[in-house]
């Protein structure tokens, strides 16, 4: 007589998941890592597990479309004879013409025009279109500098001085060589069809001494009318800004791991860097340290997708955000309607990440010419604005529920919670009581 046990069901690991064994295999093929584009797309903390408590007894709410609620932002009021007058605080983070089709390029700056907000160049250069569209174009300063000229430098509205990047802090740019087209390569300086990688660092200044006399320089040449923005990767956001400060920014910006690039190392893009949410508190608090919150603007970044994550960061104390992925979207990246040609590209609509290889079907993270003209500037350019005008409303409801008539008026005891984990990294109450993590008990 034999006994048999029944059959259990099987079960996949969650360490092994279908991704990792597939990346598993795909490693052990081809012997190289995988570069991709984006951001993280692993879960982490983020504004979703914050809530704003709003105004009841203890606040009293503005009436919405009759009571006024500004969301006017001035950036670069330290030492710049010219800062920027914006009138949402929501910007266009760097994306350079290279990573992006020249139409892509001319449409963030016809929709950042539109919403009365700017856009910023990235790495190689100013393209002519993109400064004619542009009425705030900030110019990105690299450690490449990649068609880097003084004219462009006095053209520009303000000067972003890149030290880091969300997705990849601690690394350098790189556009491959299917991307690096004619005029790509005579922007760059580059051959044509080659590899285009930059350096993880500056040339010609190794720490906040000598990137002080780099900034001099950089006033000097544009008669101190720029702002001068520096960005850093979410990696020691404290002493990052506080050490940006002391060299001489007008502006900080802070990239959280969520935050795109247009082709690094997987590996990258997943394990290095601290989330957004983690990054601003500590950041706020190094210009409250130095009595500059508010003077020194910080603009936060990384996975900004709507006015409720807006609302969010300038709770914590941030001045304004930028976005780049969502502006992507909005001209018409991952849109479903070409889910066929993803699929031909062994993607979907919504996992596309392949920015690298200069396919892109929607015509926006490629220089294939054929694919560029599918995307029309202005009407793109138009999607981008009504999505800001979106995003302005709903940071405007927000601000008005909690009782705001400006939304830098939002503060941190307007949000609580949802898990410890938020609460520890924003520094506020875990919802339904008044304990901050690490600061104190119930």
């Amino acid at each position: 007589m034999s006994y048999h046990n029944p059959p259990t069901t099987p079960r996949k690991s969650a360490l092994f998941d279908d991704y990792t064994l597939s990346e598993i295999r795909r490693a052990a093929q081809t012997g190289i890592y995988d570069i991709r584009g984006g951001g993280s797309k692993r879960k982490v903390p983020h504004f979703d597990d914050l809530v704003f408590l709003g105004a009841s007894m203890s606040r009293y709410p503005l009436e919405g479309y009759r009571e006024r609620c500004s969301t006017a932002v001035t950036l670069g009021t330290r030492f710049a004879k010219k800062p920027i007058e914006l009138k949402t605080p929501i910007t266009i983070a760097g994306m350079s013409f290279g990573a992006l089709s020249g139409n892509a390029k001319e449409a963030l700056g016809r929709g950042a025009t539109i919403a009365g907000t700017s856009t910023t160049t990235g790495d190689g250069g100013m393209t002519p279109e993109e400064r004619g569209h542009s009425e705030k174009l900030v110019y990105q300063y690299l450690p490449s500098r990649y068609g880097m000229n003084p004219d462009d430098l006095r053209r520009a509205d303000a000067i972003e001085v890149v030290v880091g990047q969300g997705a990849k802090p601690g690394g350098g740019g790189m556009l491959l060589g299917q991307k690096i087209s004619d005029r790509v390569a005579e922007m760059r300086t580059l051959p044509k069809g080659i590899d285009q990688r930059s350096s993880c660092r500056h040339p010609d200044w190794t720490g906040p001494d000598d990137l002080e006399i780099k900034i001099l320089e950089l006033r000097e040449i544009t008669d101190w009318e720029k702002p001068i923005y520096i960005k850093v990767g979410g990696a020691r956001p404290y002493y990052d800004v506080a050490l940006a400060v002391k060299a001489g920014a007008d502006v900080v910006v802070v990239d959280g791991m969520q935050g795109g690039t247009a082709a690094t190392q997987e590996v990258f893009i997943e394990h290095v860097g601290q989330p957004t949410l983690a990054c601003i508190r500590p950041a706020v608090q190094a210009l409250q340290d130095l009595n500059m919150h508010r003077k020194v603007q910080l603009i936060v970044s990384g996975g900004i997708r709507n006015g409720a994550d807006c609302a969010k960061a300038l709770a914590l104390g941030a001045d304004a955000v930028a976005i780049g992925t969502a502006a992507l979207v909005a001209l018409g990246d991952n849109d479903p309607t070409l889910e066929e040609e993803y699929r031909k590209l062994n993607t979907t609509a919504g996992s596309y990440d392949d920015w690298h290889e200069g396919r892109d079907p929607a015509g926006i993270t490629t220089q294939d010419p054929n694919l560029a003209m599918r995307l029309d500037p202005v009407k793109s350019g138009r999607r981008l604005a009504n999505y800001l005008k979106v995003m302005t409303l709903e940071l405007q409801t927000i601000a008005r529920a909690a009782g705001h008539n400006h939304v830098h008026n939002l503060e941190p005891e307007d949000l609580c919670a949802l898990n410890i984990e938020a609460a520890a990294m924003a520094r506020v109450p875990l919802a339904g009581t008044s304990w901050i993590p690490g600061q104190g008990n119930f």
